[in-house]
């Protein structure tokens, strides 16, 4: 049996934000329960909701000193599934209404709690051997395991991995912040170490000091070694190229299924959408106000809010787009312009456009599983859920050639028959708006193509299984070498 702990910010079901807190839930309970006994270790935020936070078990508790103060750390825990989360409870560090904000507080609260995580360890009667850290808010984890912790004999034999889920993210500020914050010494800010561009970088340490390094997709572990997605940090990713994998996420199969999904009218499965899917996209077409026409193409867009995801391409042509037969609905929040942009072509083109300008998770299901097609034109992508859940509930993708974007999705091959949704490579409006009007043509003159490529994409198999044995075969590599 092989201990594996992760390390990460958020987690569902207690606290999200965003697809890291999907993997750090969901992967748990993929892996083989027979040979792998995997915990989650998490922040006790005050912002977890008040029922989940009653429903915790004091484990223990003791003091710790950081930045010359005496600090209290609490060890809570739940079982969720099979699958046992801890808490690091401070209230000074975890209170507030959302787990992320003030980055200079950030930088701080977790720099303490990868502190408190690795302190609270030996009394949890739990010995891991690979810890598992997620994004920069746990970079500094594999770093104290090379440095502060590693003359403990508890500590020694412990493997790490780094998984970057967005490089974009990297907890960097200047070096005297950093380095009183994670209490390292001069050693570690070079440029072969915790320095870049003369800030102090915590991902970056992750990076150099994780035993291995994973990130969301194939392609996005190739993209980042180039300077476009390098962000900066190409190099030191060009270097451990050796040591890094790119395993694609999954998605909960019984979450996220059509024939049993709590919040839609009707259900289906790959056999039955035929029936079921038209029902759902009526219901669908009222609910927003949209012109209720089962023949009319309805796409969707379930997204943050933001220059990431392509949304800049969408602004250059979104009125063309609307002059064809077509009906759009976008889910999400973000940055004000673009929250703005879609609501002013809603009142714009009332029957056409829906701006549903807030996030629901009720209604990315409704979306999902009602929409014809599913529109992510991203500038980086890297694994990318929406098109895992569009091919899921029968919904055809539309997207740009980039991270798991280009994993998951198979081109449409009319010669051939083949393919899962539509693509474009470029990052360019109008060859976004070539492969829309390509995706147009198919749904209304090759409607029998069309539900060919539905039953093709019902079919794929997204869930954690296949992830879960790469991963699995990580551990493995990791602790027996």
């Amino acid at each position: 049996m092989k201990n594996i702990l992760f390390l990460a910010s958020e987690a569902v079901p207690f606290i999200k934000t965003g697809g890291l807190a999907d993997v750090c839930g969901s992967l748990p309970k993929a892996l083989d329960s027979n040979y792998f006994d995997c915990r989650v270790m998490i922040p006790k935020y005050m912002c977890i909701p008040e029922e989940k936070r009653n429903e915790l078990k004091y484990k223990t508790h003791f003091y710790m000193d950081y930045l010359g103060q005496s600090r209290y750390v609490g060890v809570l825990e739940q079982e969720v599934d099979g699958i046992l989360y801890y808490f690091i409870d401070n209230e000074y560090y975890f209170s507030g209404n959302k787990p992320y904000g003030n980055w200079y507080w950030d930088l701080e609260k977790f720099c303490f709690f990868c502190y408190a995580a690795l302190s609270a360890l030996p009394l949890l009667d739990f010995h891991p051997d690979v810890l598992h850290c997620h994004d920069w808010q746990t970079g500094l984890a594999p770093v104290l395991l090379k440095d502060r912790f590693a003359g403990g004999e508890f500590f020694r034999s412990i493997r790490s991995v780094f998984t970057i889920h967005n490089l974009r993210f990297q907890g960097v500020w200047d070096i005297k912040t950093i380095k009183r914050f994670t209490e390292l010494s001069d050693y570690y800010f070079t440029p072969d170490k915790l320095e870049c561009d003369r800030n102090g970088n915590l991902l970056k340490g992750g990076l150099v000091y994780a035993d291995a390094i994973t990130t969301v997709s194939k392609t996005y572990a190739r993209e980042i070694q180039y300077p476009f997605f390098g962000e900066g940090l190409e190099g030191l990713l060009q270097a451990r190229d050796h040591d890094l994998r790119g395993i694609v996420n999954g998605i909960d199969y019984e979450e996220w299924n059509p024939k049993r999904d709590p919040f839609l009218p009707a259900h289906y499965d790959s056999a039955s959408f035929r029936m079921g899917k038209p029902e759902v996209k009526k219901a669908l077409q009222e609910e927003l106000g949209l012109e209720p026409d089962p023949g009319c193409m309805l796409i969707g867009m379930v997204s943050r809010l933001t220059d990431q995801k392509g949304l800049d391409l969408l602004v250059r042509v979104f009125d063309e787009i609307c002059q064809d037969k077509i009906q759009f609905v976008v889910l999400g929040t973000g940055e004000d312009g673009y929250e703005n942009f879609f609501r002013h072509y809603a009142w714009k083109y009332p029957k056409k456009v829906s701006a549903q300008i807030y996030y629901s998770e009720e209604k990315s299901h409704k979306i999902y599983a009602g929409c014809d097609a599913l529109l992510m034109p991203s500038l980086f992508e890297p694994c990318g859920l929406s098109q895992l859940i569009a091919l899921r509930y029968g919904t055809v993708p539309i997207v740009r050639e980039t991270g798991g974007l280009k994993d998951t999705v198979e081109p449409y091959n009319e010669y051939e028959g083949r393919g899962t949704g539509f693509s474009f490579a470029n990052y360019n409006a109008h060859e976004m708006m070539a492969s829309i009007r390509y995706a147009e043509q198919v749904y209304y003159d090759h409607r029998e193509a069309w539900e060919e490529m539905i039953a093709r994409g019902m079919e794929q198999d997204y869930s954690w299984k296949s992830s879960a044995l790469q991963y699995q075969e990580l551990y493995d590599w990791l602790v027996e070498r």
